[in-house]
């Protein structure tokens, strides 16, 4: 008899409240000022983490290997046969390899740990999937080969108030950053097929972006119904408005909206605003 358990890490922006509804054992990331380390989402809030960006930009880093020995030993006790790790793009972060590496001293459990190759809620969407699917009592054989098809039918675009943040974590080119920050530029901003960030197009100011943001939404709505998230990083209230504007859009079955974690905050900084769009056959 298979048991089987699905980790994530806080880069997939689900709720603890999704998480504890479909049994998802949460990773959180690390989040490090000059006056102490604070676990991802557990122990601090996305908006603690915007509201004191302009006094520190604190560090990221990945799951610390405790936080995920000690869940995989737990996992062992409560006999668990089986581990699905769905992960950050390995483009972005190591916690990938970080958790591959880990459950090679774990041959008690059989594992599988699948690169999404994006972050944020299309990250969640993935897991949540995957959650359905062991709840429903599929197999693990099943479910690992499911999990390509599902993440198939994913994407995430975002675009962002300002690039400062982007340009201070390496994320991005310090001189591509500084000319499109003189010339207002807005790049909407998704992963290539290796995980890395890399921009759409370019919109001129904020108003320009999002209506982009809208282009693309409506390319996608062209193929199928869709679920979409609006997804954003200290910008609750323009996110309400630009769900407001989406809501009669045809095809989207089901709307709403994510906040981005407080770790994935850092680099964004505050005024992100993205899609994360699932094609629903």
């Amino acid at each position: 008899m298979q048991k089987i358990a699905l980790l994530v890490d806080s880069a997939c922006d689900l709720s603890l409240e999704e998480m504890k509804e479909y049994n998802i054992k949460l990773l959180p990331l690390r989040i490090s000022y000059s006056t102490g380390e604070y676990k991802d989402i557990l122990e601090i809030s996305a908006d603690e983490v915007y509201s004191n960006l302009d006094k520190e930009v604190p560090k990221t880093s990945l799951p610390s290997a405790e936080d995920i020995e000690e869940i995989l030993n737990t996992l062992e006790k409560e006999e668990y046969t089986h581990v699905i790790a769905i992960t950050i793009s390995s483009g972005l972060s190591g916690t990938h390899n970080s958790i591959r590496l880990l459950l090679e001293d774990h041959p008690k459990l059989t594992s599988f740990v699948f690169d999404t190759k994006i972050l944020a809620m299309p990250e969640g969407i993935v897991a949540l999937e995957t959650a359905k699917l062991i709840k429903e009592g599929r197999s693990f054989e099943e479910i690992i080969k499911e999990i390509p098809i599902i993440r198939s039918k994913i994407t995430g675009y975002f675009t962002l108030s300002t690039l400062d943040y982007l340009i201070k974590g390496g994320r991005i080119g310090k001189v591509s950053g500084m000319i499109g920050q003189m010339l207002n530029l807005k790049p909407i901003i998704t992963v290539d097929e290796n995980g890395i960030y890399y921009s759409v197009c370019k919109a001129r100011g904020r108003k320009q972006s999002i209506s982009k943001l809208t282009d693309i939404l409506k390319e996608e709505l062209e193929k199928g119904k869709c679920k979409v998230w609006v997804l954003h990083g200290g910008a609750l209230e323009e996110a309400k408005k630009f769900m407001e504007s989406l809501k009669n859009l045809k095809n989207i079955i089901d709307l709403n909206i994510s906040q981005i974690s407080p770790a994935l905050g850092v680099h964004a900084g505050p005024g992100l605003l993205g899609l994360a769009i699932q094609q629903i056959n």
